[in-house]
């Protein structure tokens, strides 16, 4: 069995068994947050751009979907007008992003970022400035707790075949082959800024698709959740589960949502051990804990196959 599909069979358990293992608004996050960060790798472990703005997208997808569901909009029209909204939004910033890479790029989306997350900040008749955006209802099918998880968990599930089909189409081929040598891409006919835009609207589209369930789950849409600091959060589960993998980033959200609930009851300082968390992944760990795990798969596979040839 491959490693993708081991990875796939933890996952099915592990979205059976969170909602008896967490509690039900903390399993519920992981999944909204795996999303997120599933979507974040298409853009920065797939394509080899990282950005610093999908906090703008995940909470310009939160803000839409809550004032709809607020003007009493149904929810299969909210969600998806509100992964619409991002995808628009995601289009016009993209398109000035991406003329640029490495470091211009990364400060364009923290730019943008701030810019929006100021606008959202001042911009109180609509989305509560600093109070955020409250009363968000959710509708009378999905208003139970397992309900409302059941629901999360086919949006992931199903947000998660899309983005795998698209990722082993030949649009995801192109996406890895800009990540490797976008020059020698170019070389072979392929216009390298339009398959960035395409990368970065995917990705903030499904970015934007996790907000509007995130809306619904607290019922509040809080000013930070726009913060650059959020897009940070994100871009430490993708690294923390494994950049480039499919199902790294799923990993390394759950163990996020995991460690900072509990290190926020066991020490008001649990930021600087999350801090030295990353740090040590980020020196000793570069593909993460799924490339950990492949690694030490691999070293146990190789003793076990030598120490047969051996025997023989």
């Amino acid at each position: 069995m491959t490693t993708d599909r081991i990875l796939l069979v933890l996952l099915l358990v592990f979205v059976v068994a969170a909602p008896f293992l967490f509690p039900m608004v903390t399993a519920a996050e992981m999944l909204v947050f795996a999303l997120v960060a599933v979507a974040t790798n298409i853009m920065v472990g797939y394509t080899g751009m990282l950005s610093f703005g999908q906090a703008m997208f995940f909470g310009s997808g939160a803000y839409a979907s809550g004032l709809m569901l607020k003007a009493g909009l149904p929810l299969i029209v909210a969600l998806p007008g509100a992964a619409l909204v991002v995808m628009v939004l995601s289009m016009a910033v993209g398109f000035f992003c991406v003329r640029r890479t490495g470091l211009y790029f990364i400060c364009l989306t923290f730019a943008f970022n701030q810019m929006f997350y100021f606008i959202a900040y001042i911009w109180t008749g609509v989305t509560g400035g600093e109070d955020g955006l409250p009363g968000i209802p959710r509708p009378e099918f999905i208003a139970t707790p397992m309900a409302f998880y059941v629901f999360t968990a086919v949006v992931l599930l199903a947000s998660l075949l899309v983005i795998w089909r698209i990722l082993h189409a030949p649009l995801g081929l192109v996406f890895r082959l800009i990540r490797e040598n976008p020059s020698r891409t170019a070389a072979v006919g392929y216009d390298v800024r339009r398959f960035r835009w395409y990368a970065f609207v995917i990705s903030s589209t499904f970015t934007g698709l996790a907000g509007g369930v995130y809306a619904m789950l607290y019922g509040i849409v809080p000013i930070d959740q726009i913060h650059w600091l959020r897009s940070g959060d994100f871009i430490f589960m993708l690294l923390f589960g494994g950049s480039g993998n499919f199902f790294g980033p799923v990993i390394g959200a759950v163990a996020y949502i995991f460690l900072s609930d509990t290190l926020a009851v066991i020490w008001a300082r649990w930021l600087l051990v999350l801090g030295i968390i990353f740090a040590i992944t980020v020196l000793f760990f570069r593909g993460g804990i799924v490339g950990l795990v492949e690694t030490v798969a691999a070293k146990l596979t190789g003793r076990r196959a030598g120490e047969a040839e051996a025997t023989r």
